[in-house]
C-alpha cells in the first residue's frame, strides 16, 4: 500500500530494520553514509536498493534535513554501487517512488538500481 511521504518517520518499517540487521538482507555495499542490498522481488535482472542510514522519509524530507556530507555520501554511495557492478557501460536506471502518487511503498527513502536488460519507456504513453 502507498505510502504518505509527509507523515514523521516509523522506525517500524522494514529498511530500518534491516539498518538495525533485526531482517537479513543480501548486502552489496555498506558505509557510514548508505547501505545497499539486492531487491528481494527483482523486477530486472539487477535490481538493487540504496538507502540513507539516516530516518528520511523522502527526497524532500532527505535534501531538506541531511548534512551536506550525508547527501554527498549517500549519492555517492548510489554511483558506486552502479559501477562496482560494471552497470555504467550498459546504462541503468535509477527510481525513487516518492508519496502516495509514486506509489512509495516503505516510508524509508531508498532508490532502486534496475540494469541487466532493456528497460523500455518510463511511463506508458498516455
Amino acid at each position: 500500500m502507498p505510502i504518505d511521504a509527509t507523515k514523521p518517520y516509523d522506525d517500524s518499517n522494514i529498511f530500518a530494520k534491516i539498518l538495525r540487521e533485526e531482517i537479513p538482507c543480501k548486502k552489496v555495499y555498506e558505509d557510514e553514509f548508505a547501505l545497499a542490498f539486492h531487491d528481494i522481488n527483482p523486477q530486472a535482472p539487477h535490481h538493487v536498493l540504496v538507502i540513507p542510514k539516516g530516518r528520511y522519509v523522502s527526497w524532500d524530507d532527505f535534501s531538506a534535513s541531511a548534512p551536506d556530507a550525508e547527501i554527498a555520501g549517500f549519492v555517492r554511495a548510489v554511483g558506486h554501487v552502479a559501477r562496482e557492478a560494471g552497470l555504467v557501460g550498459a546504462g541503468y536506471r535509477l527510481l525513487a517512488n516518492i508519496g502516495m502518487n509514486a506509489h512509495q511503498e516503505v516510508p524509508h527513502l531508498h532508490v532502486h538500481i534496475f540494469a541487466g536488460q532493456q528497460l523500455g519507456p518510463m511511463l506508458a504513453p498516455r
